[in-house]
C-alpha cells in the first residue's frame, strides 16, 4: 500500500481546494445525494476521487457520475454514480460515498482512500475511466468543475458528455463496458437503436382503431425536454409531438408546478399548457428517469396513469406476444409498497403474471426483476423498465431466424422491437414512451380505453419534515414501520376505520422527510387517513415546520 499512500498524498493539496464546511451531513440513497447546490462543492470533488477508484477497482471499466437532483427544486442539486452494466451503484460502495462527504478534513479523506484500496487490494496500475454527464441546472458548471478536479486527481480518462438526460448517461456506460454490442456511447447511437425499432413495430400494427399518435409533452422545463427535441427529428412522422414546459433557459421553472413527480404528487394536470379534455399529456421529470401519462375528460375529471398503470399495461402485452411466439418464459412484475392495491389485483387475477414487492428504490426493484426470464419493474412514480436475460434475448432471436409460422414469426419480430427499444439499465422516460405508445397502438386504444382496464383505489402522497430521517426504520419491504416504536401501532389503529383503508410511512432516502402513503375507498377518506397518518409521524417524531392539517 505504500504506492498507494505515495499517489494519494500526491492528490491532498488537490483536495485542500474543496474543504468540508462542517456545517451539514449527507447520506448517499437510493437516489444518490441531493442538497442545496451551495453546499455540495466539496462533495462532488470527493465522488469525483471515488468513482475514479471505483473504476481502478473494476479494471478500467467505464463508470458513470451524472450531476442532477431529477424531480427536486432548482436549487438543490446532486450526484448519481453508476456502475459499469449502467446499473445503480452497488450497495457496499454506498457507505464509502456516504463517509467520503462528511469527512472532516483532508487526512481523513486520504486515509479513507487508501482503505479503501487497501480491502479491495486495488491494483493502481489500472487507468480509470469516467462518463460525466449533468441535467439543465445553472450549478451544473460549477459543481462539474469540482468533479473534474477529483477525477483528474487520479489521472483518469474522462469523458464529458455534457448536458444529457440521466438514462443516456446509463446507456453510454453500458455501451463502453458491452465493447459496443449495445450501442454506441453517443447521442445518435441512443436515438437510433431505440427510435428504429419503434418505427419497425408501429409499421406492423395495421389498424390503429382508437389510437392517436398525438402527444402533449410536458417536459418540466429541464432536460427531458431539450433532448426531446432532438429525439422528434429522428422519429420523422412516426409520433406527433407538441412540445409544452421546455424553456430550459429559465432555470426557475425547472419541475416548477409541472413535470412527473409534480403531476403524482398533486393528482391534477401540469401548468404551463392548455389542457384538453382527451388530448394525451405525458410529463417526465428533471433528468427525464420517470414518465407518468395523463387526462381530463370532458367535465374536467383528471386521470392519472402512473407507473402502475404502465407495468400493468406493458406486462400484459409482453405476456401475450410469448404465448403468441410460443415461447415458455417466465415473466414476472416487481412492485413497491406505493404500488396501487388494485393494479396488483388486476396483475395478479387478470394478467396472471406474479408480482413480486421490494423496497422503494430502483436497486431493489432492478434487483429482483433479474430473477425473471423477462423482468418488468416500475414504481408507481413512474420510474422502471424491462429487464431481459441473455438466454432470452438470444432465444428469441434465434427462434425468429428459424420459426416458419406466421404468427408466431411476427410475435417475435415484436419482441425483438421492444427488446432494442427498452433501456435495460434503467428507468428512461424516452424508452418508455415508446414502449407505451407501441403497445397502445397494437391494441388499438385511446388513451381512455387503457385507463378503463381496472379502476385504482383512491390514494394520497404526503410528507412530513422531521429532525432526523435516520430515527425511521421500517420491515416487510417497507409495509410497516419497526421505529419510532409505537407508530405502526397507532397507524393500524387509525387504518382500522376507513374502508379499504391501507397506510405507510417511509424515510426519504435524501432529506429529512417522511412520506406517507394512503389509500381508501372513497378520495375524501385517501386523504382524511393520510393527514390523520402524517399527524400521527409529526406528533411522534418532533416534526418540523407547520403540522399536518
Amino acid at each position: 500500500m505504500d504506492e498507494w499512500i505515495e499517489n494519494v498524498v500526491e492528490v491532498e493539496s488537490n483536495i485542500g481546494s474543496y474543504p468540508n464546511p462542517g456545517t451539514k451531513v449527507f447520506q448517499y440513497g437510493t437516489s444518490g445525494i441531493r442538497y442545496n447546490s451551495e453546499h455540495l462543492d466539496h462533495v462532488q470533488h470527493r465522488m469525483g476521487m471515488l468513482v475514479a477508484l471505483r473504476s481502478i477497482h473494476l479494471k478500467s471499466a467505464a463508470v458513470g457520475l451524472m450531476i442532477t437532483a431529477s424531480h427536486n427544486p432548482q436549487d438543490d442539486n446532486g450526484i448519481k454514480l453508476i456502475d459499469p452494466q449502467g446499473e445503480m451503484l452497488d450497495s457496499s460502495w454506498e457507505v464509502y460515498a456516504t463517509e467520503l462527504a462528511n469527512a472532516p478534513n483532508n487526512q481523513d479523506v486520504c486515509a479513507m482512500l487508501i482503505n479503501i484500496a487497501s480491502k479491495y487490494n486495488i491494483d493502481k496500475s489500472y487507468i480509470p475511466r469516467v462518463y460525466i454527464g449533468r441535467d439543465t441546472r445553472n450549478s451544473g458548471k460549477r459543481l462539474l468543475e469540482a468533479v473534474l478536479c477529483g477525477v483528474k486527481a487520479f489521472k483518469s480518462n474522462v469523458e464529458d458528455f455534457g448536458i444529457i438526460t440521466t438514462p443516456m448517461l446509463h446507456f453510454f456506460v453500458r455501451c463502453y463496458n458491452t465493447n459496443y454490442s449495445y450501442g454506441q456511447p453517443n447521442e445518435h447511437s441512443y436515438y437510433t437503436k431505440l427510435t428504429n425499432s419503434f418505427k419497425t413495430l408501429r409499421k406492423m400494427c395495421l389498424d390503429l382503431k382508437n389510437y392517436s399518435p398525438i402527444i402533449e409533452f410536458d417536459g418540466a422545463n429541464g432536460v427531458g425536454a431539450l433532448k426531446m427535441k432532438d429525439a422528434i427529428t429522428y422519429l420523422e412522422d412516426s409520433l406527433v409531438i407538441n412540445m409544452h414546459n421546455d424553456d430550459i433557459l429559465n432555470t426557475e421553472k425547472l419541475n416548477y408546478k409541472c413535470g412527473a413527480d409534480f403531476v403524482k404528487s398533486n393528482q391534477c394536470p401540469p401548468t404551463g399548457m392548455t389542457i384538453k379534455p382527451h388530448s394525451k399529456y405525458v410529463s417526465v421529470d428533471g433528468d427525464a428517469d420517470r414518465i407518468v401519462y395523463s387526462f381530463i375528460d370532458e367535465n374536467n375529471k383528471f386521470y392519472l396513469l402512473d407507473g402502475d398503470r404502465i407495468a400493468t399495461l406493458v406486462a400484459g402485452y409482453i405476456k401475450d406476444l410469448f404465448i403468441d411466439s410460443g415461447l415458455d418464459v417466465n415473466v414476472g412484475l416487481v412492485q413497491t409498497a406505493y404500488s396501487n392495491g388494485n393494479s396488483t389485483k388486476y396483475v395478479t387475477e387478470k394478467l396472471k403474471v406474479p408480482v413480486a414487492c421490494v423496497p422503494t428504490g430502483v436497486k431493489y426493484l432492478h434487483h429482483k426483476a433479474n430473477d425473471y426470464d423477462v423482468g418488468i419493474y416500475f414504481e408507481a412514480n413512474g420510474h422502471g423498465t424491462i429487464l431481459f436475460k441473455d438466454a432470452i434475448r438470444e432465444l428469441i432471436r434465434n427462434q425468429s431466424a428459424i420459426e416458419k409460422d406466421e404468427a408466431m414469426s411476427l410475435a417475435l419480430k415484436k419482441l425483438i422491437c421492444i427488446m432494442d427499444m427498452t433501456n435495460e439499465t434503467v428507468g428512461d422516460a424516452y424508452s418508455d414512451m415508446l414502449i407505451v405508445e407501441s403497445v397502445l397502438c397494437e391494441r388499438g386504444w385511446s388513451i381512455s380505453d387503457w385507463y378503463k382496464t381496472y379502476s385504482d383505489l383512491p390514494n394520497r402522497l404526503t410528507k412530513v419534515t422531521v429532525k432526523d430521517r435516520n430515527t425511521f426504520e421500517t420491515g416487510d419491504a417497507e409495509r410497516i414501520c419497526i421505529k419510532p416504536e409505537g407508530l405502526q401501532g397507532i397507524i393500524d389503529s387509525i387504518v382500522s376505520k376507513y374502508s379499504m383503508g391501507r397506510s405507510f410511512v417511509r424515510p426519504s432516502g435524501t432529506e429529512d422527510l417522511v412520506r406517507i402513503y394512503a389509500e381508501a375507498d372513497t378520495q375524501f377518506n385517501a386523504d382524511k387517513l393520510a393527514v390523520e397518518v402524517a399527524t400521527a409521524v409529526y406528533d411522534i417524531a418532533d416534526g418540523v415546520g407547520k403540522k399536518p392539517e
